[in-house]
């Protein structure tokens, strides 16, 4: 009985390093942590991947209350949660643009709650449910449990993703934020910036005729009418944006 219940501590202390890198991935990534994917599925999907990878590797077994244990606790979770965020930047890129394209638009103030987001302006969440039904139909979700179980390689248990070019890289990452924005709001942006300039000509040309009383109705029909005209760009725009992150997470695990 001894040596049984010793051989099943060992085995939990195995299985548990590869959970806890997969369960941070989960709680971070794009589609795996939306609040509709219920905490009891996210932990049947971490034990079902956690099962299936077991057998592919040599784990060490390792005491979780050692310093030893504490510090790889530590360095587990850091990675998954690290993999996860990597593409989280890509969701806070399209809020950006869906909060440039209100602003100019003239609908900053039309919000609505996002349970996972939190405050965000309707075209904000239209982009997002967007985003999410091409990251699905591109296969990212495949893609990124791909890269989780191939991470167990190049970075096996023991090994520490937090170096300094690391955290640069994640810096430097992090100005996609505002980069991924701009160049996906910029159709609209550019355009309505135009009409605006012949709103403002038009207002100088005839004073008399007030047509800036016009200019709101006519910013949202436009603005509405553009974006329309521009959802190729943009959905392309994001499929870019989704096959980059996913090149750097590839990058950051070390996979070639």
């Amino acid at each position: 009985m001894n040596i049984a219940a010793s051989e099943l501590v060992e085995r939990f202390y195995a299985l548990l390093w590869p959970m806890m890198r997969i369960s941070a991935l989960l709680l971070a990534a794009p589609v795996f942590s939306l609040r509709s994917l219920s905490l009891r599925i996210r932990i049947l999907l971490a034990l079902t991947l956690t099962w299936l990878v077991y057998p592919l590797h040599n784990w060490p077994v390792i005491d979780p209350l050692s310093p030893q244990g504490l510090l790889e606790i530590f360095n587990q979770l850091s990675i998954g949660l690290v993999m996860g965020l990597v593409l989280q930047v890509v969701t806070a890129a399209i809020l950006v643009a869906g909060q440039s394209i209100s602003n100019a638009v003239g609908l900053s103030m039309a919000t609505m709650i996002d349970p996972n987001v939190g405050n965000v302006p309707v075209i904000g969440q239209f982009l997002l449910v967007m985003s999410t039904l091409i990251f699905v139909g591109l296969g990212g979700h495949a893609l990124l449990l791909a890269l989780l179980l191939d991470s167990f390689n190049s970075m096996p248990i023991g090994k520490s993703l937090m170096g300094q070019e690391a955290w640069g890289q994640m810096v430097t990452w992090s100005s996609m934020i505002f980069l991924g924005g701009l160049l996906t709001a910029l159709p609209v942006m550019v355009t309505l910036l135009f009409i605006n300039v012949g709103l403002g000509v038009a207002t100088r040309a005839a004073p008399s005729l007030n047509i800036f009383s016009l200019g709101f109705p006519a910013m949202v029909v436009a603005g509405f009418l553009i974006m329309i005209l521009s959802l190729p760009s943009i959905g392309a725009r994001i499929q870019w944006m989704w096959l980059q992150g996913l090149t750097q997470t590839r990058s950051l695990v070390g996979l070639p």
